[in-house]
Order: structure tokens, then C-alpha cells, then sequence
């Protein structure tokens, strides 16, 4: 089991450099040994592109050696047809003989089914090697599908002694309390790079006028969300510049603003929150990170509908 051990590491290891950019798809990684020795290996990269067990046997130069081998895989290879071809139907065409997984998939269209199907050709499937480090490496994936929901994650920085920020109003004009430093935004912004969403309140909007992007952290941006019951935030807000894709949740309307504004309707009065997120599956939105403010994460703790929270303490 230790040398199982060994390759699936690797195959965790290679699946992190899909972090951020593969979602709806969860990060996968693959590794192809023969003779104790690593011969191909591979991850999946980009949602829509080749998956890492297409990647790894593509890697490997002797082809002939793949009938000898054994296919280490952090995740179930797929079973359906999507848009890529199943994986598992191109491990039985190679007849590569003994598969080791991960972690089941719990995509509808997988969920034991990749395993079945390499069984039912005559391979030996292994199954479990650090299922508890592989499935925390998809969590968002894991729980969006088991859930029925995107995973929470609650964001906020506070003094040592309990304070989020000054009391302010839009007319006194004061500028927020500062809690971060340069290495503490550097990891604020790898997280907003690995999440689908980020969602803020109308008074951190008005406040803050935050722009909600990755700029100290290479990676994609995520969709931005906002709070505006009534519509009453100005326009010139950074969260309107069009520049990434901007959900403003309300109760006024339906609609769309060139390209990256979108006019959500919902009712404010009636589960609000549990609203956002069943519009936030259908759009296969797996994860939503919550930055504010107070009231808006308070809301999300009261209705138990968070699942980590990442705290900064400024050392005063």
C-alpha cells in the first residue's frame, strides 16, 4: 500500500496545477507506472480539454509498455460522453490491465460507473488509496454534488479584539479599517482565483467600492455577486465596469447589460440565501466565497448554510 501510496500523491500533486481553471470539472491528476518506474503522467488542465488519464497515456512514448502498466488516478475515471470521451472507455482500449483510484466520482453520470465498466472488461480495479486526501482535494466538487448546493466559504479579517471595521456611512466618507498586509492579500486573492463566485453585501458596494478581482494572485476572475434589493447602487461602482461577469441580486428586475451584467430578480423576504444558491447550481457554480460585509456573513451563519470560514487576526 505505501508505494499505492507514493504515485497517488503524485497524482494530487499534479491535479493542483488545475486549480482555478477547470471548474464546473473537478482537478484530477493521473500517473502511469510500469516496472515500478513512471512512464506518463498527467492532469486535467481546462474545463472542455483533455482529461489527466488522456494526458497520461498520451505522455507515455512506448505505447506497448501501456499493456503492462497500472493507471493511478485521483479521481473515477468517467464513464459518459461529454465533452471529451470517456476516459474509461480509452483505458480498456489500451488494455492497460490494473486501474488504482481515488475517490469515486459523484457526478450523476459517473458515481461507480467508470469503476464498473473497467471490471466488467477484466481489469483489476483498486480503489480508496488516500480517498480522505483525494476527496479533500475536490471538496467543492465533492459537496456541490452530494449537497445539492456550492460550498460556502466565509471570508473576513478582524482586530485582535473582535472588530471587523470603523462605524461608517456612505457621507462621512471614511476610508475602511486597513487589517491586511501585502502577504495576507496574496492569499485573499489565490482564493478568489479558485472559486467560481464571490458574493459582497449593498453596504460593502457602497462602502468600499471593491472590485472583487484577482490581481495579486495569477488565475481567472470569479463571477462577481452583489446585493442591491432596490437597485440603489450607483453606476459608477467598480463592480459595474463590465470588466468580469457581475450578478446583482434584487427585486426589481430581470435583465441584461452588455456583456458581463446580469439583473437577477429573487424576493428578499422569503429565503433569500437559499435562493442565491440553488440559482448559483443551476449555473453549475460550485463554490461561492463570501467577503461581506458583517451582516451579509452573519446572515449565512444564522441559516447554517456555510462550510469553512478563513479569519484574518490583525495583531491589534
Amino acid at each position: 500500500m505505501q508505494i499505492e501510496e507514493k504515485y497517488m500523491r503524485r497524482c494530487i500533486t499534479l491535479a493542483r496545477n488545475g486549480a482555478g481553471f477547470v471548474s464546473p470539472n473537478p482537478m484530477v491528476g493521473a500517473v502511469v507506472v510500469c516496472d515500478n518506474k513512471i512512464i506518463g503522467e498527467g492532469y486535467h488542465a481546462k474545463c472542455g480539454e483533455a482529461h489527466a488519464e488522456v494526458n497520461a497515456i498520451a505522455s507515455v512514448r512506448d505505447k506497448e509498455l501501456l499493456k503492462r502498466s497500472t493507471i493511478y488516478v485521483s479521481l473515477e475515471p468517467c464513464s459518459h460522453h461529454g465533452k471529451t470521451p470517456p476516459c474509461a472507455e480509452l483505458i480498456i482500449k489500451m488494455q492497460i490491465p490494473r486501474v488504482v483510484v481515488g475517490s469515486k466520482d459523484p457526478f450523476p453520470q459517473v458515481a461507480g460507473r467508470g469503476i464498473a465498466m473497467l471490471r466488467a472488461a477484466g481489469i483489476d480495479v483498486v480503489e480508496g488509496v488516500l480517498k480522505n486526501e483525494c476527496d479533500e482535494l475536490n471538496k467543492t466538487f465533492m459537496h456541490c454534488h452530494t449537497a445539492n448546493r456550492p460550498f460556502v466559504l466565509l471570508k473576513w479579517a478582524q482586530t485582535a479584539d473582535g472588530y471587523m471595521d470603523y462605524k461608517r456611512t456612505s457621507e462621512d466618507k471614511k476610508k475602511p479599517l486597513i487589517l491586511s498586509n501585502e502577504e495576507s492579500r496574496r492569499v485573499v486573492h489565490k482564493l478568489r482565483s479558485q472559486v467560481d463566485a464571490i458574493m459582497v453585501g449593498t453596504t460593502t458596494a457602497l462602502l468600499d467600492n471593491p472590485s472583487l478581482s484577482v490581481r495579486y494572485w495569477s488565475g481567472r476572475n470569479p463571477v462577481r455577486i452583489v446585493l442591491d434589493q432596490n437597485l440603489e447602487l450607483p453606476k459608477d461602482l467598480h463592480l459595474f465596469d463590465g470588466s468580469i461577469t457581475t450578478l446583482v441580486i434584487n427585486e426589481l428586475k430581470n435583465d441584461k447589460e452588455g456583456t458581463g451584467l446580469e439583473y437577477i430578480r429573487m424576493d428578499f423576504s422569503s429565503n433569500l440565501l437559499s435562493q442565491i444558491l440553488s440559482e448559483l447550481q443551476r449555473r453549475k457554480i460550485e463554490s461561492l466565497m463570501v467577503e461581506g460585509g458583517c451582516i451579509l456573513l452573519q446572515s449565512f451563519i444564522d441559516e447554517q448554510l456555510w462550510d469553512e470560514a478563513r479569519v484574518e487576526y490583525a495583531p491589534f
